[in-house]
């Protein structure tokens, strides 16, 4: 039986497909060893979170966005009040399958509508953008490897360089495929040659090669394809010997025009990815979370050239073996005229970085409290708690 949608109304189980309930948080240290995966993906640009998971049961829907309501005609459903995209066909799969978690009218703590200065507060998890200069999963392997002994967990981020989110003291290592030739094996002896006798840069060399050796494995080499793009990602994170941290970074969700078109070809593209991850992982999926998040939603209303602009709240993702999914959690606020943010976004009801902090914690076995204050400091929101199988 649904519960009936009203602000304020925390939507859980009723929305299930096959799950009931909140588990309570677990509590305890971290553990760097092991075989646990974290996978942060960054929508850049500011993903519709309307458009990714529609509220077709909120009659103030058809107002707003009627030109693309026909899109949603047989798309899957998440509960009856909720579709989502039909782009998203293998992320529909994994919900099915109660892989699949849905957060909705979520947003961080920024109000201002700005890609930099939203992107900067999401990745650092500061109250203020620019006033952090570490990242929140920079910060949480930090907490990891304090709390183990032995080798520090491995954290990678599949870009030319280090994202926000991942700088800071914890190390972390970056890999991207290059078009240039590839080196000789000759050069690279000579290179390993040098760095012998230092035994700090000889670490890093040696980390450098396997890491490179773990993406040749698949022959990849071309970041802009969805699928293989993946793949790579479970190249390098699967096995004992993989990252258990990673993020990804995929650009263009800024739909200021055309946005039915052009969100459609970024939902299939993000669609691809995953189900080329969950496949590449293997068994380690059953270990492994994906969160999926970006800066700010977009407008509600659609604008003169069939686009949106920058708005508010958007809609979260958590993918895993372990999720407790199929379901949409969200306070919904409406899509009346008076129930709008500012009159014009999606009101944001649930603090993004309580999503966060909650999945992580409860996915690595942290003290959820512990996790909220050392990841997004001097939030008062509570860590989100029922996100993963207890």
């Amino acid at each position: 039986m649904l519960i009936p949608l009203n602000r304020r109304t925390l939507i859980a189980g009723s929305l299930a497909l096959g799950a009931s309930g909140f588990a309570l948080p677990r509590i305890a240290l971290a553990q760097a060893s092991g075989t646990r995966n974290l996978l942060f993906v960054l929508l850049r640009g500011a993903a519709d979170g309307l458009s990714m998971l529609a509220p077709v049961g909120d009659h103030g829907l058809e107002a707003l966005r009627g030109a693309s309501l026909a899109d949603y005609d047989g798309a899957p459903r998440i509960g009856s009040f909720f579709s989502l995209h039909p782009a998203l066909t293998e992320i529909a799969k994994a919900a099915q399958a109660g892989e699949a978690l849905f957060v909705h009218a979520a947003a961080t703590a920024y109000r201002e509508r700005s890609h930099f200065d939203g992107q900067n507060l999401l990745e650092s998890g500061g109250q203020v953008p620019y006033a952090a200069k570490d990242g929140w999963l920079n910060r949480l392997v930090g907490l990891m490897n304090a709390a183990a002994s032995g080798e520090p967990l491995r954290a990678l981020a599949i870009a030319p360089s280090v994202p926000l989110a991942l700088r800071g003291d914890a190390p972390v290592s970056s890999y991207a495929p290059s078009s240039l030739p590839d080196a000789s094996a000759d050069f690279i002896a000579r290179v390993g040659a040098l760095y012998e006798s230092d035994a700090e840069l000889a670490s890093l060399w040696a980390r450098a090669l396997e890491t490179r050796a773990m993406a040749s494995d698949d022959g990849l080499r071309n970041l802009r394809d969805a699928s293989a793009n993946g793949a790579l990602v479970a190249s390098l994170m699967r096995g004992e010997r993989g990252a258990r941290i990673a993020m990804i970074e995929l650009d263009g969700w800024d739909t200021h025009a055309n946005q039915r078109g052009a969100f459609a070809r970024q939902a299939r593209g993000l669609d691809a990815l995953l189900a080329a991850y969950r496949s590449g992982m293997g068994d380690g999926w059953r270990d492994t979370i994906v969160l999926v998040a970006t800066e700010f939603g977009r407008t509600a209303q659609l604008n003169g050239t069939g686009g949106t602009d920058h708005g508010t709240a958007s809609t979260a993702m958590a993918l895993g073996g372990g999720v407790r999914g199929g379901r949409v959690l969200a306070d919904w606020p409406g899509l009346g005229t008076n129930q709008l943010y500012e009159g014009r976004d999606l009101a944001p009801t649930t603090a993004l970085e309580s999503v966060l902090a909650g999945a992580v914690a409860e996915h690595l076995g942290l003290d959820p409290a512990q996790a909220m204050a050392r990841l997004f400091p001097g939030r008062s929101a509570a860590p989100l708690s029922g996100i993963v199988r207890g």
